[in-house]
């Protein structure tokens, strides 16, 4: 959906009181590790957004050969997960436009972040929200399911 529609539905939630919870990533070849991560960060309130890195942003933050599956499709896959509630295109390199747009209650990353590299962390704490760093799910990344793939075994 887009930004002007995810506004819209977090200030019904917040009229609702419903604790709404933001996370972002690429999430190119959606796997059980991504899964399991939407899940826990889903776990820290009663919405999820999903901040989903534009196939431009992911070329020039992957390289050229990535995404592997186009912005729509992957978009259409998280949408479609049950304990998601919505997914915001971005075309930028960070999703601090988002984040300050739609002012999360909780803002969510895994391990491999800290809370001085998590993008919007201050902005979110400042307006009273929290952020919270989920264990990082070991043995499933998309960079190992491609090389597997390619290199086979």
């Amino acid at each position: 959906m887009s930004l002007t529609a995810a506004a819209a539905l977090r200030a019904q939630w917040k009229e609702q009181g419903k604790k709404v919870v933001f996370t972002n990533g690429v999430f190119d070849i959606l796997h059980a590790g991504h899964v399991q991560s939407l899940i826990n960060a889903r776990s820290n309130g009663d919405r999820l957004i999903i901040g989903l890195n534009a196939d431009a942003s992911v070329k020039r933050l992957k390289g050229e050969s990535r995404p592997i599956i186009q912005e729509a499709d992957r978009a259409l896959l998280l949408a479609a997960l049950s304990f998601v509630d919505a997914v915001v295109l971005f075309e930028e390199d960070t999703p601090i436009k988002l984040i300050k747009t739609l002012l999360p209650d909780v803002l969510v990353k895994s391990a491999d972040y800290n809370i001085d590299t998590i993008v919007g962390a201050k902005e979110v704490i400042t307006n009273g929200g929290e952020v919270k760093i989920m264990p990082f799910v070991e043995g499933l990344s998309t960079t190992g399911i491609i090389d597997k793939i390619v290199n086979g075994a």
